[in-house]
């Protein structure tokens, strides 16, 4: 499967067309998606772009050097003349959107084609990805077992792996790009969150909501990521060389308990392969991290936030959500206003802590999930439900906390369980982080 810059040259030199483009992916649609995966296929309007598009090509007037190329848009998304479900039955009715979500207009105007809406963890309240409205679509890998994909981007994460466009628009509050990455074997990068607008994308918690994309490799979420925080000139920046960069990696905190065997294994392999091309791996104390658990610990600001946001729609509809995403959206009705006060103010504490402790560091590195995706079955009983969601999320949460910028990229060997190898950067170092990450994708290129 081609990348989207590959596509792009393909495009500038005659060799493919946006129809032919947009024709295969709807195709893999057609013949591969399983349920859940998309919400919504639009597929005659993608078709007449991609016309449209090539008319303009051939007339030198393309609107840029990505038009042409079909990407997919999570479910919610604002999309003119579409219903903004985000996953739910409780919105399923709702009055269509006047107009695209910001991000999704950046889309547009760079010429990327929208093939459709991606399903996803009703209104983005779990990383295990499952939804009981439109189904789970279950990771590529071990289908016959049927293994959870991870979410809340489940959609986009299944069909960038399986080729059904070149990369998804996705958000990430707590993990939500990267998690679903992980566990399908692709990239997903959390840009630090007010370089993306949020408008026109239904909030669950504004706090540490970011929007991002997945794709199949570093330079294809680094393409996407620039067009979608409104760069004039999108383009993925140059690796950076790995000999002599430092990762720093916490010693003692719970970014790398309770790993099992086969992500402990391609974590160590990666660090040894990275050691091995010069990168410096330096072992370093971040205490601030035990804080975390006990000032979110009356629920934080997911529950809070998304408490207020969908109180008078419970309400009024409470029976019609899944059980378990209310369970947890009720959990800021205990929430009071001085907690959420300190909260807040523990919060700035802690990020400026930290700050001070990884400055020096290209990046930060850790295992972005623990464990491989578990089994969709395993997850029925609600115990394991919770227990499973905190697991996978544990690591990536941390990074929404701190306001940063951070990537999962996939470093598991051909034929093996998917392992995604988490790298976190500092506040507002996007574009540092992302040729950080494109020099780690070369160094690991075994795959």
């Amino acid at each position: 499967m081609q990348t989207i810059e590959e596509a792009a040259e393909a495009l500038a030199a005659g060799s493919t067309s946006a129809g032919a483009l947009v024709a295969e992916a709807l195709a893999r649609i057609a013949n591969g998606a399983v349920r859940g995966t998309f919400t919504a296929v639009h597929t005659d309007a993608a078709r007449a772009q991609a016309q449209a598009i090539d008319s303009l090509r051939k007339a030198g007037a393309a609107p840029g050097r990505y038009a042409g190329i079909p990407v997919t848009v999570k479910d919610l998304f604002d999309e003119a003349g579409h219903t903004t479900a985000a996953g739910s039955a409780v919105l399923r009715d709702a009055p269509p959107a006047a107009a695209d979500a910001p991000a999704v207009a950046r889309l547009r105007r760079a010429g990327f084609v929208v093939l459709g809406r991606t399903g996803m963890t009703e209104f983005a309240f779990s990383g295990l990805g499952v939804n009981p409205h439109h189904g789970t679509p279950p990771s590529p890998w071990d289908r016959a077992t049927g293994r959870l994909p991870g979410g809340s981007s489940s959609g986009a994460a299944v069909s960038a792996a399986e080729g059904m466009g070149f990369g998804g628009l996705g958000t990430d509050t707590g993990g939500s790009c990267r998690v679903p990455a992980a566990l399908c074997g692709v990239t997903g990068f959390k840009p630090t969150a007010r370089r993306v607008p949020l408008a026109g994308a239904l909030p669950l918690a504004p706090s540490l909501d970011s929007v991002g994309p997945l794709a199949r490799t570093v330079a294809c979420c680094a393409v996407l990521d620039s067009v979608i925080s409104g760069d004039e000139t999108p383009a993925a920046p140059a690796p950076f060389p790995v000999a002599g960069m430092r990762l720093g990696l916490p010693r003692g905190t719970f970014l790398t308990e309770d790993m099992d065997a086969t992500v402990a294994a391609a974590f160590t392999r990666a660090l040894s392969r990275l050691g091995a091309a010069g990168a410096r791996i330096e072992l370093f104390d971040l205490p601030e991290l035990a804080e975390l658990p006990v000032v979110n610990a009356t629920g934080g600001f997911a529950a809070s936030e998304a408490w207020a946001w969908h109180r008078r729609l419970i309400a009024e509809r409470g029976e019609a959500y899944d059980q378990r995403i209310l369970a947890r959206i009720k959990r800021g009705e205990r929430m009071g206003a001085a907690d959420y006060i300190e909260l807040v103010n523990a919060r700035a504490r802690i990020i400026a802590a930290v700050a001070r402790r990884t400055a020096g560091f290209d990046a930060v590195v850790c295992p972005t999930c623990p464990v491989i995706p578990p089994a969709i079955a395993e997850v029925e009983p609600e115990a394991e439900y919770n227990r499973l969601n905190l697991l996978l999320l544990r690591n990536t949460a941390v990074g929404n906390f701190l306001d940063r910028c951070s990537i999962s990229l996939p470093i598991h060997r051909p034929g093996e369980a998917p392992v995604g190898l988490m790298l976190t950067g500092e506040h507002m170092a996007d574009r540092a982080l992302l040729a950080v990450a494109a020099g780690v994708e070369v160094a690991l290129a075994e795959r």
